[in-house]
């Protein structure tokens, strides 16, 4: 994502794809800083969006609710009280349900407090900062080494560029960071229904992962810490696609919309092309790898620790197609576009000003 297109002029009437000197100046670790800090305001942003996809997913999944701590839980208009099995006076199951995104953000606000719709986010800043510090960067080293080497050897293989980077830097990400990703899905999926009761957080959640595979003996103990990159095969069956899908969309409609913008853009139009490109490729991704998300979420917050070893993403898609059909495939998609669709808007657009800003002190220094 080179900040020449904080202008026309930064491209070359030859090519479309030759690099910028402002792209070339910065280093790996402005690139991180401004990756960072786009990170942290998109994964506060649209964390509820996450957490109401999350929820979603998982009760399709049979996550249940702890139905002796109902009477812990409040009651709201539209369910009427009711007693089971002699129990008094309780919500009845029905107000467990969720019927879709906003049902999700009613429920939890009402049931849990506002607060539990951030549920998760200590975890996604611990897993965006590192994600997209590695992602960015990666992704930007490589698109422009790609572009640069095929504009000289084999400029038909050019377009290909962000696809292939987009996809080696996302699968470095997820491998580094797969445990991180693992504890906020279980933070956001379960839910903690006892009075006054604080939900773990990202380190216990992690420890609770950990317990069942404790062993007495070192060598085990190795072996059992493998359960914290569970679910990491579907991650990386999600991310890399949605990665190239997302890039490969993303370059050409930003530079299409750039070229509209012309030598006369400001700051402004320029900050719009990139969210707008965002926005769009980011909703496209989302959609079309949704059911590699659901595969994802089903394989993280399985508590079988003997099941888990021995998910696949494939075994995972196959049951749910078969016991759901496409519906279950889906689930949860509308918050995953909602949510992929801003975030890839606010981090592309927020990383292109932040390098600007950074080339632009160089320049003057």
């Amino acid at each position: 994502m080179p900040t020449s297109e904080a202008s026309s002029s930064s491209f070359s009437s030859s090519s479309p794809y030759r690099l910028s000197s402002s792209d070339a100046d910065l280093g790996f670790g402005e690139r991180a800083f401004s990756a960072a800090g786009a990170a942290v305001l998109s994964a506060i942003l649209v964390n509820p969006l996450d957490v109401a996809k999350t929820r979603l997913q998982a009760q399709a999944a049979g996550v249940p609710y702890d139905l002796s701590q109902q009477h812990a839980i409040r009651c709201y208009p539209s369910c009427n009280p009711g007693g089971i099995h002699g129990s008094g006076s309780v919500c009845p199951p029905d107000c467990f349900q969720y019927r879709g995104t906003l049902d999700v953000f009613y429920k939890v606000i009402r049931q849990e407090g506002f607060a539990r719709l951030w549920r998760g986010t200590n975890a996604s800043l611990a897993l965006a900062v590192p994600t997209v510090g590695i992602y960015l960067p990666c992704y930007d080293i490589l698109r422009n080494w790609i572009e640069e080497f095929t504009t000289h050897s084999s400029p038909n293989l050019t377009p290909y560029a962000p696809l292939v980077a987009g996809s080696i830097s996302r699968s470095l990400a997820c491998l580094a960071c797969s445990p991180i990703e693992l504890a906020r899905t279980r933070m956001q999926a379960f839910k903690e229904s006892r009075t006054g009761a604080r939900p773990p957080g990202m380190w216990r959640t992690l420890l609770g992962v950990l317990s069942p595979h404790r062993s007495t003996n070192y060598i085990g103990n190795l072996q059992g810490y493998r359960v914290l990159w569970t679910g990491v095969g579907a991650q990386l069956a999600r991310d890399v696609p949605f990665s190239a899908i997302c890039w490969s969309t993303l370059e050409p409609t930003r530079r299409s919309l750039l070229g509209l913008v012309g030598e006369e853009g400001n700051a402004a139009s320029v900050l719009g092309a990139n969210f707008l490109a965002g926005f769009v490729a980011g909703s496209l991704a989302a959609a079309a790898t949704c059911p590699l998300d659901v595969a994802k979420t089903r394989c993280q917050i399985e508590k079988d620790p003997a099941k888990v070893l021995k998910m696949t993403t494939r075994q995972t898609l196959a049951e749910i197609w078969r016991k759901e059909g496409v519906k279950g495939l889906f689930t949860g998609v509308r918050p995953r576009v909602g949510r992929a669709g801003p975030s890839v808007g606010i981090v592309v657009s927020f990383y292109e000003i932040v390098k600007h800003v950074l080339h632009r002190r160089h320049s003057n220094s």
